[in-house]
């Protein structure tokens, strides 16, 4: 064995299940001949052997759709280009609703893969049965059909990659496990085998359930649990044809596919069963786990109602076996924040076999060029938090997450198992005011307030509930008086050093070369001009600059800064997050609220728009920020955390006269949405350049300092763009809208919302996408345009901006309190109620 393994390979990757071969496959054919796959035992052995083989593509994203969208159009001819045969059978999927809540979310996916090329047909109970004869579609509403989804065998399908990478020059060796992923001075250098050890300049982990542990070594979060996963497969069925599409029922938490001329039944229950709390064996091999009959009867009664014929069935195998689930669903891409040429493919939720071709491809670009070829933030393994490799947190979220594929998707809800993570100082305080609470990045975040003696709203709904009202009041709070968001979850890095100055321009495309005490909002740009992050740096002291950002990126941010501090000279950076708490007083008389409880002149001539100063407040001290995310007069006090709890009392205390109340993040974003501030992870990404995000006055082009990602947006500069992020609003429009609505022009598809909500100031639904016009999405092709918004596949007319529809000269911000009549766009004043 030592006379096969090479002392050296330009990218090795760990794991030969088919995610690891998908990637050494598309590593080959990207020309790369130097790949090694070592794998601890025999190819599959993990859990590929026994996954169900679905092909399925609809997902929450564009990106995540085109993952599986190219998985599937690559399982068409992956036995024609690497002459293994796969299996692969394009027989379509139905999914059968038999609640007005399901069928609403199977007509709003269906509307949402239209955005991403994925044609979902709405078809009727009578249409489902006659595809799928042996369902009972007695109480069945409706179904989702999509007629390029099938399914493949699993393992024939990793050979076949396995196949095509010893093609392109790939070594692949089995039963040669990895014991350690070795790391010089911040970069990795090759792995440890029992066989001895492989130079290496990037390393892949795909490693499944093992990947956590591997990691861990390093002190690297990439968060995910084993959790058990059941299915059945019946006798023989006569009459049972190959091409009969795979069915999902939600509710019922089940999925069937026909298998040889069965009918394999998998599950995916409410309660999950966590698996290998104390780690995966490393012998664990082709291995299943002990039945449970009587944790899957009741899904399997759910099964027999919605397919009658199991019942007059035997069951050849009652199956269980383990896979890989993360705190939130989501897959773990990307590099390692801290470990450079360290990659990690792994965590996708029983979704791995469908995926597999677009995730090995992402993977095989990302470390071949040093960067994504388009946004995966939603899957990069940098949104995980350090905390979140605690494996308690990990075993009790686990349970839940198993259900969560299944359960209804429901806007702003949040998992209810291993929560009180992250709290704010001004927890207790929120609760008892009523706050129903989100989770983002672990914290514990004030989504909407109802009634301090009612029991708090788990979710929101599609409709106008409670959730609605209570973020409604709150909304218009704000626009008329004074409100208190808890935005304690912000991450805040300190950048200092005497080279801090040109260290923070270089990162920079706005010009922080300012006076002590100003705040400035910027881009921070990849090289090929996409907006890695967007912050707000207050400069306070002469070398010293503090960044706030948002919670979900406080790993990344920091990474960036770090990656970007080696070589910049005396440049220090430090995550000191946890020493601040964060309150924003916001609206019209928020002044006047904070004259009462600090003897800090608030005036716009002491305290103008975009400075920072430490206050006095209460008994304690603030860095206060005149900064707004609402689009109102406001300031954001940063506050130490041992501080909080009293200058929260004494605001609230000051401001009962005023009619001060708390309010939540629901409201942040309709409040942002109207005024158009962005939002990076919804309207900018990491393939969103300043200057299509409608984003031009953050750009310095005269500063002395060059910064990154500047050819780019040279190039760009003074051409109409292609793409251009604009405005929406629908004001004749019932249903609410929560993003990735498809957006039409004159007939034709356009493009689709990143973001909305309902904009209670405008009285109709708000909106920012990003438009398509191949001639430049110009003003007079946006003006020539009817434009319509589709909503659970009824389109809606629309309106279109490049400007905010509410105050767009920003004369709240400063302070002028004008009519709301006057500062709202003249073609939506009829909108309002």
């Amino acid at each position: 064995m030592h006379t096969k393994l090479p002392s050296h390979a330009e990218y090795v990757i760990v794991g030969g299940g088919i995610i690891g071969l998908s990637v050494a496959y598309h590593l080959t054919r990207l020309g790369h001949r130097d790949v090694l796959l070592l794998e601890r035992d025999q190819l599959t052995c993990g859990t590929t052997w026994h996954a169900a083989g679905l092909v399925t593509q609809l997902r929450a994203s564009e990106n995540m759709a085109k993952l599986a969208q190219y998985t599937a159009g690559l399982f068409q001819e992956l036995e024609e280009l690497t002459g293994q045969s796969t299996g692969f059978r394009q027989c379509g999927s139905i999914t059968v609703a038999a609640t007005p809540e399901r069928l609403e979310e199977l007509k709003r996916g269906a509307s949402m893969g239209r955005s991403f090329g994925l044609e979902v047909e709405i078809i009727d109970a009578a249409e489902a049965k006659r595809r799928v004869p042996m369902l009972d579609v007695a109480d069945v509403l409706g179904a989702a059909w999509i007629a390029s989804d099938g399914k493949t065998n699993p393992v024939d399908t990793a050979r076949a990659f396995a196949t095509g990478a010893r093609q392109g020059g790939a070594k692949i060796l089995e039963r040669t496990p990895v014991t350690r992923i070795l790391v010089e001075k911040g970069r990795v250098t090759g792995v440890e085998t029992v066989d001895g050890s492989v130079r290496a300049e990037k390393v892949v982990i795909c490693a499944g359930m093992w990947t956590r542990t591997l990691a861990a070594d390093l002190n690297w979060t990439v968060p995910l649990h084993a959790a058990e996963h059941f299915y059945v497969v019946t006798e023989s069925m006569p009459g049972l044809a190959p091409d009969t599409p795979t069915l999902r029922d939600l509710d019922a938490c089940m999925y069937a596919k026909e298998d040889v001329g069965k009918l394999l039944v998998g599950f995916f229950e409410p309660k999950g069963k966590p698996w290998g709390m104390e780690g995966i064996p490393r012998d664990f091999s082709f291995e299943s786990l002990p039945d449970d009959l009587d944790h899957i009867e009741p899904h399997l009664v759910n099964a027999m109602r919605r397919l009658p014929a199991l019942a007059n069935v035997g069951l050849q195998l009652n199956f269980n076996g383990p896979e890989s689930f993360t705190p939130d669903n989501r897959f773990l891409l990307g590099p390692a924040p801290n470990i450079a040429g360290l990659y990690v493919a792994s965590g996708f939720n029983s979704c791995g076999i469908e995926s597999s071709g677009g995730a090995g491809k992402v993977m095989a670009e990302w470390m071949s060029s040093g960067m994504p070829a388009s946004d995966y933030w939603e899957m990069d393994v940098r949104r995980a938090m350090p905390f979140q490799r605690n494996r308690r947190y990990l075993h009790d979220r686990t349970g839940e997450a198993v259900g969560l594929l299944y359960a209804l998707h429901w806007p702003h809800k949040s998992p209810s198992t291993a929560r009180n993570v992250r709290v704010s100082p001004l927890h207790q305080r929120l609760a008892a005011a009523g706050a129903t609470f989100g989770e983002a990045a672990g914290w514990e975040r004030a989504q909407w307030f109802g009634p301090a003696d009612a029991p708090a709203c788990g979710h929101a709904t599609f409709g106008r509930d409670d959730w609605f009202n209570a973020s409604r009041a709150e909304h218009e709070a704000t626009r008329s008086g004074v409100t208190l968001f808890d935005q304690t979850s912000f991450a805040h890095l300190l950048v200092q050093g005497r080279d801090a100055l040109s260290f923070v321009q270089r990162l920079s495309t706005n010009d922080v070369d300012v006076p002590i005490g100003r705040i400035v909002y910027t881009p921070w740009l990849n090289e090929r001009g996409g907006m890695e992050s967007d912050v707000t740096i207050a400069r306070t002291a002469e070398h010293e600059f503090l960044v706030v950002t948002a919670a979900v990126q406080r790993v990344r941010d920091f990474a960036w800064l770090r990656m970007h501090a080696k070589g910049a000279g005396h440049v220090f950076v430090t995550d000191v997050s946890s020493g601040y708490a964060c309150l924003s007083v916001m609206g019209p008389r928020s002044r006047e609220l904070l004259t009462r409880v600090s003897p800090a002149d608030f005036s716009d001539a002491t305290f103008p728009f975009a400075t920072a100063q430490e206050i006095e407040i209460g008994y304690g001290m603030a860095l206060a920020f005149r900064m707004t995310f609402v689009g109102e007069l406001g300031w954001e006090l940063h506050i130490p955390v041992e501080q909080a709890l009293g200058v929260y009392d004494a605001l609230v205390a000051a401001g009962r006269d005023l009619g001060v109340r708390d309010a939540g993040y629901v409201a942040l974003n309709t409040l942002r949405l109207e005024a158009g501030y962005r939002d990076w992870g919804a309207d900018v990404s990491d393939e969103d350049s300043p200057l299509e995000a409608g984003l031009g006055f953050t750009i310095a082009w005269k500063k002395s300092d060059d910064f990154i990602g500047r050819p780019v947006l040279e190039s760009q500069r003074g051409q109409t763009p292609r793409r251009r992020l604009v405005q929406f609003a629908a004001p004749d429009t019932t249903p609410l809208m929560f993003g990735t609505e498809p957006v039409w022009r004159n007939g034709s598809l356009v493009g689709y919302l990143r973001s909305a909500g309902y904009g209670h100031t405008l009285g109709c639904g708000v909106g920012m996408g990003y438009l398509h016009c191949e001639d430049g999405v110009s003003a007079d092709w946006l003006a020539k345009g009817a434009f319509e918004i589709e909503i659970a596949g009824e389109r809606h007319p629309a309106i279109v901006s490049v400007r905010a529809f509410y105050d767009v000269n920003r004369t709240r911000v400063k302070g002028e309190c004008r009519k709301l009549d006057d500062i709202i766009a003249p073609e939506l004043l009829r909108a309002k109620p």
